[in-house]
């Protein structure tokens, strides 16, 4: 009986190791995905970019980099919801449930990187111009804004390590609580804000680019309005208030809500 004990004991134990081990792979690929994003979104210093690789025809192209986007919009937007969630974590532990989307999120860029094909015709080009300096610069404070604001939160939370820390120590996990810290005073999604200013910002914007700023702007907007619902129901009428203080997305102050339904 005590040899049967201590086997299980054994067998739990290492799976919380390969449970820890598996999150944190799945972050540092996360990381490398994200960092390349920089380079791959601004057509800058990696080997593929939005703009660079094999020239064709443009249906081709347009329908293969369409593809890449609707996979990467399914992924995340069914996995991400709660009953998919709930569901998910019947087949896989609880504790590698957020690694595990932050991995498939991940591989599905790579792919996406790896097999964008570019439409390179220029809808403006404003490079080596003054406004071309500033949209460049602006495209890297959107990306400052993003990671900045998953700090501000908690972003080993937020992209699974938190969970699996956790589970190698055998500690129970508890979603962090409701906060607004700096950023988050000011809109309600700064990590969105951030994307979209550094999806937008480029000093030569081409139809490629385009393709890819328009179809991420609508998936962002669709993603927030299905989160805001998550979290109205996580963190009910703290949240409502919270929305009628913060502007969703632009920093613009909203009219104070008095009780009794005067502003």
């Amino acid at each position: 009986m005590a040899t049967q004990t201590g086997t299980k004991k054994t067998a739990i134990a290492r799976g919380r190791t390969l449970a820890l081990v598996y999150g944190a792979v799945s972050y540092l690929i996360f990381l490398v995905t994200a960092l390349y994003a920089i380079g791959f979104v601004g057509d800058l210093m990696v080997p593929k970019t939005i703009d660079t690789g094999q020239s064709v025809p443009l249906i081709h192209a347009l329908l293969v980099d369409a593809l890449l986007l609707s996979l990467f919009v399914i992924q995340h937007g069914v996995m991400a919801r709660p009953a998919f969630k709930r569901w998910w974590t019947t087949i896989i532990p609880r504790s590698i449930e957020r690694s595990t989307f932050v991995l498939f999120a991940s591989l599905l860029l790579l792919l996406l990187y790896w097999q964008w094909l570019p439409i390179p015709r220029a809808i403006w080009d404003a490079q080596h111009t003054v406004a071309g300096g500033l949209l460049q610069g602006l495209y890297f404070v959107g990306w400052l804004i993003v990671f900045l604001s998953t700090f501000l939160i908690n972003h080993f939370d937020l992209f699974g390590l938190l969970q699996v820390y956790a589970n190698w120590r055998a500690k129970t996990y508890t979603s962090p609580s409701f906060k607004t810290p700096t950023l988050y005073k000011l809109v309600r999604h700064p990590m969105m804000l951030g994307l979209l200013i550094a999806f937008w910002a480029t000093p030569r914007m081409t139809i490629g680019h385009l393709l890819f700023s328009l179809a991420t702007t609508g998936y962002i907007l669709v993603g927030i309005h299905l989160e805001e619902r998550d979290l109205l129901a996580a963190y009910g009428e703290a949240y409502r208030r919270y929305q009628q203080r913060v502007s969703m997305l632009l920093p613009v102050p909203k009219k104070r809500v008095i009780p009794g339904g005067k502003s």
